[in-house]
């Protein structure tokens, strides 16, 4: 997991919940429509809209989709709980998108243009920096250095 704390406008995070979520069956006036959104509850993942103004529109599968207006915030929980993302207005249709996400996480948000391609590597690779650190501090003090441990019998 990667732990994110950047601005995105809410229509990027509108497209990362759709291909995250309900891409394959979004009905194609909906997929145009800005102000559609995907909700979900439960216990396999989850995606709760804070508007001002929301309705429901349809229910297909086990997302509803809804036409919602002055949104406040966004709280998704992915399937597997590996992502727990959010998204808070800061300004209009700008916002904050915070929370942890998994790599497949990462590749939906650069699909969605909230990553670039460049961004997604480079978080990848410092986190890939910061596990090999905590592994070397793990290990002990003899064994980092590439010398294996010994004990030695006792008499």
């Amino acid at each position: 997991m990667v732990e994110l704390d950047l601005t995105c406008n809410l229509e990027g995070f509108r497209r990362f919940l759709i291909n995250s979520t309900c891409r394959s069956f979004i009905p194609e006036s909906y997929l145009r429509d800005p102000e559609v959104f995907p909700e979900k509850e439960g216990n396999q993942g989850s995606i709760y809209v804070e508007a001002v103004d929301k309705v429901d529109l349809k229910k297909i599968r086990d997302i509803t989709f809804i036409n919602a207006r002055d949104i406040l915030g966004i709280i998704y929980t992915s399937k597997t709980g590996n992502t727990k993302l959010k998204w808070r207005e800061q300004r209009g249709r700008f916002g904050r998108l915070t929370g942890e996400a998994s790599a497949n996480s990462l590749v939906n948000l650069s699909m969605a243009r909230v990553l670039s391609p460049d961004d997604v590597e480079e978080i990848m690779a410092s986190q890939q920096q910061s596990q090999g650190e905590q592994t070397e501090e793990q290990m002990p003090a003899d064994t980092a250095q590439g010398e294996p441990a010994t004990s030695s019998p006792s008499e």
